[in-house]
């Protein structure tokens, strides 16, 4: 199985997370995927914070597919922005990008059982 990092903010990554699937309470814009980037999890769970002016709530996954990374958020309007176990269980897939969608995350669909699945995979 993946391992599964659930996390308020996703700054709290560490190096040793790489690979993981890392669900956050943290927006999806630039600033949150840097750190994401850096520590390149398989996928990045964000929540779309209304997505905003420019798209700025979710422009971090674009950032994040440039680097072959997936990445997803959830709708602000399904989950609790920065709060993570909020992502989880009551999450509803907003955006995905392209390498999330070819990992099996889909937009408008419930998070968890999308999760379920990929977590079981092999590392």
């Amino acid at each position: 199985m993946l391992a599964i990092r659930v996390i308020d903010s996703i700054t709290e990554l560490q190096p040793a997370d790489a690979g993981c699937i890392a669900l956050s309470g943290s927006h999806g814009g630039l600033s949150s995927a840097r750190y994401a980037l850096a520590v390149r999890p398989l996928l990045s769970v964000f929540n779309d914070a209304g997505v905003g002016l420019d798209a700025a709530g979710i422009a971090g996954l674009e950032l994040l597919q440039l680097h072959e990374l997936a990445a997803c958020a959830v709708s602000h309007t399904s989950a609790r922005i920065g709060q993570a176990a909020s992502t989880l269980t009551h999450g509803v897939v907003s955006h995905a990008n392209a390498a999330a969608q070819a990992l099996g995350i889909s937009p408008q669909e419930p998070l968890q059982p999308q999760i379920n699945k990929l977590s079981r995979r092999q590392p």
